[in-house]
């Protein structure tokens, strides 16, 4: 496919482009990020003057592409050159950056768009959702963690320190300089904040925005890390999405709260008749089923882009937690308002709770919306809620109702994706090895790490 410009469409750039420089010159906007999500989920990219806008549409802000983590790309040739082409709807100020907008790129390379940019990959079953008419809605709500610095031991506000300390109003309060920053940034930039609160583990926090399209949540996603950081760093405060820093507190998850919507905005997952005659009763419709059916289907696979990292598996770990509740899922199942299944139904929507914090939110939204897909073009059966705590259950429960365990470390997860061929004819077989040849790396260099656990435990016991 030809991504050259013709000269009408050149013209239209041109015009669009010159709006937007008139428009951000007003609010005395100099620079432009110019920002691509890289495979691990990490913000990167470069400052361009906002004169040269232009050069960022076409042919784009060029990148060494073997500088990039996942590219692949090699050292020379056409194809060692990573273009990130601005895709100018997401063009604005950065409220907490004064002077300073963002722009997203989608990767090109060779002129084609890059099959291992995660926001192609997105785009591409986005595109499959479209050509039945449908969008998918995600609403993303993100846990973190914020800390401090003192005298080198990096942990919590000295006040943050309650047994239980889940919608603590006290360590709260004291972060509202941070949190009203952050909110009246996420806001102005159209996220819409409509809940804060404090978690269940000390220095812990979500933030809750309103939902929007795949594509959307998923940039939405980057905004407000990129925002939370900028601003923690400037209230000399530590920011941070890793999923369990602490092996005694709860870790940090990123549920997806999922819907269809059709042509005409209709949401098609609500069933008012599975309520009165289907003995599942979940107020989903046969869609929504099978959609949730492919998502634990592909679970499996599903956890190395929902969990990427060897740190995500201290809180899926299905052992007794050293943090004592934990809420993050470890068996495959779905339940009626049950936070303790991988899938949760709630108010006609998925709550889909394998995601953490570290997640490229890019590659686990295409991965849902291609296991999704499955399950429909199939007509998979998710099988009988689960209504029960799983965490209470024995051993012989859980396997006399069928829950499988998800992986447990990341070189598991990864395996999982590389032998799903499903996911990996979706998100492309270019894409599949290089995460699961990073991913697999990243497993076994932490498996030849000796910690200061094993050292204490080990080094004069035998």
């Amino acid at each position: 496919m030809k991504t050259t410009p013709n000269d009408t469409h050149v013209a239209d750039i041109a015009a669009e482009i010159a709006d937007h420089q008139a428009r951000l010159t007003g609010d005395n906007i100099k620079f432009v990020f110019a920002q691509f999500t890289d495979i691990h989920g990490a913000a990167k990219g470069k400052l361009i003057p906002l004169t040269h806008l232009d050069d960022i549409v076409y042919p784009g802000a060029g990148f060494s592409g073997p500088s990039i983590w996942g590219t692949g790309l090699p050292r020379t040739g056409v194809r060692s050159e990573y273009y990130g082409r601005a895709d100018l709807s997401t063009l604005q100020s950065m409220p907490w950056l004064p002077g300073y907008a963002r722009v997203v790129l989608d990767g090109h390379v060779a002129g084609q768009p890059f099959t291992v940019c995660p926001r192609q990959i997105l785009r591409k079953q986005v595109a499959r959702l479209a050509a039945r008419g449908w969008t998918l809605n995600a609403g993303l709500e993100p846990e973190f963690f914020l800390l401090q610095d003192k005298d080198g031991k990096i942990d919590s506000e000295s006040g943050d320190t309650l047994d239980k300390p889940s919608y603590d109003t006290k360590s709260l309060l004291r972060r509202t300089s941070f949190l009203e920053k952050l909110t009246a940034s996420l806001d102005a930039c159209g996220l819409g904040v409509f809940q804060i609160d404090h978690e269940d583990a000390s220095g812990q926090f979500e933030v809750n925005y309103k939902y929007a399209d795949a594509l959307k949540a998923a940039d939405n996603f980057m905004l407000f890390k990129m925002a939370a950081h900028h601003i923690a760093e400037q209230e000399g405060l530590i920011f941070t999405m890793m999923p369990k820093p602490f092996a005694d507190r709860p870790g940090s998850g990123l549920h997806f709260h999922l819907s269809i919507a059709d042509a005409d905005g209709k949401l098609i997952f609500g069933s008012a008749q599975d309520k009165s005659t289907d003995e599942r009763g979940l107020g989903l419709s046969t869609i929504a089923y099978q959609f949730m059916a492919g998502l634990l289907e592909h679970a499996p696979a599903l956890t190395a882009l929902c969990a990427p990292t060897v740190n995500s598996y201290k809180r899926l770990m299905c052992g007794q937690s050293l943090s004592g509740t934990s809420w993050a899922p470890a068996f495959i199942g779905f339940g009626d308002n049950n936070r303790t299944t991988v899938a949760r139904v709630v108010y006609q929507r998925i709550e889909w709770r394998l995601p953490d914090s570290s997640a490229n939110p890019y590659l686990a939204l295409a991965g849902v919306i291609a296991a999704g897909l499955d399950g429909i073009e199939r007509a998979l059966d998710p099988g009988q809620p689960v209504n029960r705590d799983i965490y209470e259950m024995t051993a012989a429960e859980r396997d006399e109702l069928g829950l499988q365990i998800l992986p447990q470390n990341l070189g598991v997860a990864a395996e999982a994706l590389k032998r799903d061929e499903v996911l990996a004819h979706a998100l492309g077989e270019d894409f599949v090895h290089q995460f699961v040849n990073l991913k697999s790396a990243e497993w076994l260099e932490y498996s030849q790490h000796v910690s200061s656990w094993e050292s204490a435990r080990y080094m004069k016991q035998f």
